[in-house]
């Protein structure tokens, strides 16, 4: 979602003449589109800023922050960073011309001028702005956004506002523009795509109206809350040609009580049985998830059942976190973070080590099978090796030699060899 709302940022900065630079010695504005949801992210915010306080006592420069740790942190970014000329929330995009342009007038005159731009809005979607994207196979459209889950952890709803949707026709004209550029794939965005609705259109039918889109070969969607999965989604990522069959199935914890203490309105067993659902449907179907060790007094028997639903699901990846406690969430104000580090990095490690050898053996039973790949450009660690991506988004590596092909070319790859994070593969003999 924060890739999404730097192209709308770029879309509207250009509309009113700015220019953009790599070399941020020659930039005027250098704008940081900011998470809140995890330490780490807020950490390098942080970093970012310090290094930013040499550069802007050498010469006129506006810092601004936007996105969510601007929504979520206002108070403390205007004390503790005073170099921090713009901030801006997610809604608030459309406000950031007029905000960069007087910030720019004040340091003309020898002022100082703090520009911000913060509420929340019930309405706001950018429906009315197609962004400007880079170059790529893939595209990524907000369908909705905000989130009324208030999953006691997440400080999305206070940093995205309650859940709104777009018109139905905004997102597929949308996506007709991305295929005239040439994507081959597109990926729906929301904090929760199945709660998208528009009159009688529901996230089934917008998906599969989206995979209908000619020039379109693949399309993908994140994330989905395992509460309310209907049928008729299942169905559509069951069985049409062009919708991946990958989901990314957040879990967060396998026990019920710290479920209930997240608010995440499932249970353990309703979580399982959603799981043979969808396996029900098309066993081929690739599961995902996130998962939060060490929540508020989560003990040693709790993280046990997390790790055992790991070992009974056999996700092919997983985003495994440990909790850190954030601003203004319901877990802030009514639990004790009371986890030692000590203990929430061992279980960490322990789901990490556990899901590594799960993937690895997962993606050992592609070996001797031929996969559509769609080709994304050429592999991290050589210029010689190209990479895509299967149905399910696990990786593939080649001999660009053996397998002449282009970003956005789908090829048919022959898989030797696996690890447990890429396949190998050779042509299809």
């Amino acid at each position: 979602m924060n890739e999404y709302d730097s192209e709308l940022v770029r879309t509207l900065l250009k509309r009113e003449g700015y220019v953009f630079t790599e070399d941020r010695e020659c930039a005027d504005v250098i704008l940081m589109n900011t998470c809140a949801i995890r330490e780490n992210a807020h950490t390098k915010v942080y970093t970012h800023l310090s290094d930013l306080k040499v550069l802007k006592k050498s010469r006129p420069l506006v810092v601004g922050v936007l996105g969510c740790m601007a929504q979520n942190l206002k108070g403390e970014l205007t004390r503790r960073e005073p170099l921090v000329d713009v901030l801006a929330g997610p809604d608030a995009y459309r406000q950031l011309p007029i905000l960069i342009r007087n910030a720019m007038r004040a340091q003309e005159d020898g002022e100082q001028s703090k520009g911000l731009a913060v509420d929340l809005s019930e309405y706001e979607t950018y429906d009315d702005i197609i962004p400007e994207r880079l170059a790529g196979v893939n595209a990524w459209i907000a369908v909705m956004r905000g989130c009324d889950n208030f999953c006691s952890f997440c400080v999305v709803p206070y940093t995205r506002g309650r859940e709104r949707s777009r018109d139905p026709e905004g997102v597929l004209e949308e996506a007709r523009q991305i295929a005239a550029q040439g994507f081959k794939q597109i990926t729906l965005l929301g904090q929760n795509v199945n709660s998208y609705r528009s009159d009688d259109w529901d996230f089934a039918r917008l998906m599969t109206a989206v995979a209908d889109t000619p020039g379109i070969e693949r399309v993908r969607f994140t994330s989905p809350h395992p509460k309310d999965f209907p049928d008729p989604l299942l169905e559509a990522v069951a069985s049409h040609p062009r919708i991946c069959k990958h989901i990314h199935l957040p879990l967060q914890s396998g026990n019920d009580r710290i479920l209930a203490m997240m608010n995440r309105t499932y249970t353990r067993r309703e979580y399982l049985g959603l799981v043979e659902r969808i396996r029900s449907k098309n066993p081929d179907i690739v599961l995902t998830t996130d998962i939060i060790a060490g929540f508020c007094s989560e003990t040693d028997d709790e993280f046990a059942d997390t790790y055992r639903l790991l070992e009974e699901v056999r996700y092919h990846s997983a985003f495994i976190f440990l909790y850190s406690e954030r601003t203004n969430t319901i877990a802030a104000r009514k639990f004790h973070d009371d986890v030692p580090q000590q203990i929430k990095s061992q279980r960490v490690t322990s789901l990490v080590e556990l899901q590594r050898r799960i993937s690895a053996e997962r993606n050992r039973e592609y070996l001797g099978s031929t996969l559509p790949v769609l080709v994304e450009g050429n592999a991290k660690k050589s210029a010689l090796q190209g990479m895509g991506k299967t149905d399910g988004n696990i990786t593939v590596i080649w001999d660009k030699a053996a397998i002449p092909s282009q970003p956005g070319d789908l090829v048919a790859c022959s898989i030797y060899d696996a690890s447990a994070s890429t396949l190998y593969a050779n042509p299809d003999p």
